[in-house]
Formats: structure tokens, sequence, C-alpha cells
């Protein structure tokens, strides 16, 4: 082989070996990834009592360490100014299991009783979601999901 055939592959191999690694380090420093987020309301039965479920799916390069779940109707206060990530670290969390990769699917399941609902704002209501990842780096979104009671 020649000199410069030589040359040039280790050149080519060096320059590669540098961009994947700038291409890890920047995935790395990505904050989670929310996608497939759904909500769904059921309203209490003479017999049973309502729920809400919320399920996501988070993918963090880090991991996901939290994920916080709010709901809160489109007709209230919170329609001229949105939950903030900050009033979500105190709400409920959601529970993940892993869904393969750096993915998890997160679920988030509350009991309505007939009381709550009979008090509840009827028509649109958002799910506010913060999630977080084991680097600290977070997303939030103040609609994540909808549903109508």
């Amino acid at each position: 082989m020649s000199r410069r055939i030589v040359i040039s592959t280790v050149a080519g191999a060096v320059v590669l070996a540098g961009a994947g690694a700038f291409a890890l380090a920047y995935a790395g420093d990505q904050p989670p990834v929310l996608t497939h987020s759904t909500a769904r309301y059921a309203a209490p039965a003479a017999d049973r009592a309502g729920s809400l479920g919320f399920t996501t799916e988070v993918t963090a390069s880090a991991g996901v360490k939290s994920v916080k779940v709010l709901a809160w109707p489109a007709t209230s206060s919170l329609t001229k100014e949105a939950p903030t990530a900050k009033e979500m670290a105190h709400v409920e969390s959601a529970r993940c299991t892993p869904a393969g990769g750096h993915t998890a699917r997160c679920t988030y399941r509350v009991t309505v009783s007939r009381g709550d609902a009979d008090t509840s704002p009827r028509g649109r209501w958002h799910v506010a979601v913060l999630a977080t990842d084991e680097d600290g780096h977070s997303t939030f979104d103040a609609k994540a999901a909808g549903f109508s009671v």
C-alpha cells in the first residue's frame, strides 16, 4: 500500500472518531424527549369510582430520574398562566418502567371519587408533565395531553 493511502486512511479514521465523540457528547447533553402522551378520563358510575390515567414515553440518554404529572382544567386561573416547571417539582410522580434503549414508559393513574367529579370543572383539561433525567436536564410540557370531563 502506498504511503499516501495509509496517511489518508489514518486521517479519515481520526476525523470520524472525533465526529463520533462529538456526537456522543452532544447527545448526552440533550434534555429528555416526551412522545406518545395520552390521557384517559373515566367518570365515576353508580357502582364504581372513576379514574384518570396518563401515559407517556420518555427518552433520555442519561436515564429517566422522575416524571411529574399535573392535570389542570382549561377553565381555571391557570389558563392565563400555565403551571411552571418549578411548581411541577411538588406534584405527584408517574411510575416509569424500561421500554427499551434509553426509553421509559411512564404511567400515572389516580382514582376519581363521586365527590371529586361533582366538584371538578366541566370541559377541557390539560396534563402538564415535567420529565427529569439522571444528569439533571429536564423537559416541561404544560399541555402534553388533554381530556374532557
